[in-house]
């Protein structure tokens, strides 16, 4: 059993009352970890925290802000066999899935240390005669990030590295399913060296979070609040943040195609597809949901999907608890009541659930329009490349897609019709870069992490005009 604490100010403390929560396994009932239960009172004192050290903070070099935050990244490698070990207790996660979330997370904060020097002023021109134009991007302030349980490490990162790098204080509100690794990846950035209050995370249970969420917004400090999670709660965040005129990013859910067109290599889009449904047991919101493909060559793609899946095997880690299974069960029984047909898979050994294909998925059928979000993966069958497009589109969601042809000029074309704000052409839906900006369309969200764009998340800019004083000089150097 772990015990997680919150960190405030950079110290570890506990709630008031030392009231705690229990993080246990939803199959067998033990304890896996014991959390504090952050109140309202609690996180703004978090948040008041990170106020206060957001003066200097902001004003350090940054120089020594990308160090830290590569530091931060070094410790999170010397310790990936402490989060696997974490991560497979709380979340049932695969040593796989987070060395590759550490490499991601790595990666990310090291991104986010090369945009440390975009705080500054700028010169511009355009000003009229006897008038100096100066753009000065600056700080938000404080950033609250909150985080979910399915790639613990890579997203609790991504929310705190652009707004710690470009000189913003953060609160991180961990997640209730993995309290103790997002702990633990919190503690780690504040070992490589940040000052106290720079970074303050925060731990609640599940009947507190509303609350604690809605202290936290609401807080004066609070700038911006980027949220990454189903679009339900998104929905909500954004309702709260916008009472308060406060600006968020969000990354929700998804419903990633696949679309398989007549001249594509199917052997390689097996792989790739098979890789994009089924990565941490389809628990990621890019995973692949849908394979639209063309009737024609259906049957055949089928069939050596088929067999990728089923070499898959001891390669699976849990779903995330019984409730997960049950969904799950129920979008395979609703598609089949509706005609579907079951290609392989569809068990479960209480949270071990086996990749599952179901073919012949069709409107009106709960996993044509619900957000998977486990080791399932539904086949539309599409007459030509047009109406795979259509079947594309016909979803509220838009965050990543993949096409599959070998002529590309058209499999190129056919990728800028989807509405997604990523779309990969003969690769996995599930593909992360951080040097890219990454985010929705539709009910997927809004907002840009990664690259250039996260700067605009993440800080202010201010318009300066300057004249002389009457008998005064510019000494600008």
């Amino acid at each position: 059993m772990f015990v997680a604490r919150g960190i405030v100010g950079g110290v570890p403390v506990s709630a008031q009352d030392e009231r705690r929560y229990e993080r246990r396994d939803l199959t067998t009932g033990a304890v896996l970890t014991l959390a504090s239960a952050f109140g309202r009172t609690e996180a703004e004192a978090a948040a008041d925290a990170a106020a206060g050290a957001f003066a200097a903070w902001s004003s350090t070099t940054p120089e020594e802000r990308s160090t830290l935050l590569r530091r931060g990244a070094d410790l999170l490698a010397d310790n990936v066999d402490e989060l696997c070990r974490i991560a497979q207790v709380e979340v049932g996660a695969t040593p796989e899935w987070i060395r590759f979330n550490v490499e991601v997370a790595r990666a990310t904060l090291h991104q986010a240390a090369g945009l440390a020097d975009a705080i500054g002023d700028e010169k511009v021109e355009g000003a009229p005669t006897g008038v100096r134009y100066h753009l000065i991007r600056r700080p938000a302030g404080v950033v609250l990030g909150l985080a979910p349980w399915n790639a613990p490490v890579a997203l609790a990162v991504r929310a705190l590295a652009a707004p710690l790098a470009l000189g913003n204080t953060v609160v991180l509100k961990g997640s209730e399913l993995c309290p103790k690794v997002h702990e633990t990846v919190a503690q780690l950035l504040i070992d490589a060296g940040l000052p106290d209050g720079v970074l303050n995370y925060v731990s609640s249970a599940p009947e507190d979070a509303h609350d604690v969420v809605d202290a936290l917004i609401a807080h004066p400090a609070v700038r911006r609040v980027n949220f990454t999670g189903s679009t339900r709660v998104g929905r909500h965040i954004a309702e709260l943040a916008a009472r308060h005129l406060k600006r968020c990013l969000l990354e929700l859910s998804g419903k990633a195609s696949a679309v398989i067109l007549s001249d594509a290599d199917l052997a390689s889009a097996a792989k790739s597809v098979a890789h994009g449904a089924f990565f941490n047991q389809g628990q990621v919101c890019m995973s692949t949901d849908r394979i639209i493909i063309e009737e024609r060559i259906a049957d055949e793609f089928i069939s050596l999907l088929r067999r990728e899946t089923e070499r898959l095997g001891g390669e699976f880690g849990h779903v995330i608890g019984p409730e997960a299974v049950a969904r799950l069960q129920g979008l395979a029984a609703d598609a089949a009541a509706k005609g579907a047909v079951l290609v392989t898979g569809g068990q479960n050994v209480g949270t071990l659930m086996q990749p599952t294909i179901v073919d012949h998925v069709a409107y009106g059928m709960r996993i044509y329009e619900e957000e998977i979000f486990g080791p399932m993966v539904g086949v539309i069958r599409v007459e030509d490349a047009d109406e795979a497009v259509t079947v594309a589109n016909d979803t509220e969601y838009g965050l990543s897609a993949a096409v599959f042809g070998r002529d590309l000029p058209r499999a190129r074309a056919i990728a800028r019709r989807i509405e997604a704000g990523a779309v990969h052409i003969n690769g996995t839906t599930v593909c992360d870069d951080p040097a890219m900006p990454y985010g929705g369309m539709k009910a997927s969200g809004y907002g840009r992490f990664g690259g250039r764009a996260v700067i605009e998340e993440f800080t202010e800019i201010q318009w300066m005009t300057e004249r002389d004083a009457p008998g005064g000089e510019d000494r600008t150097p």
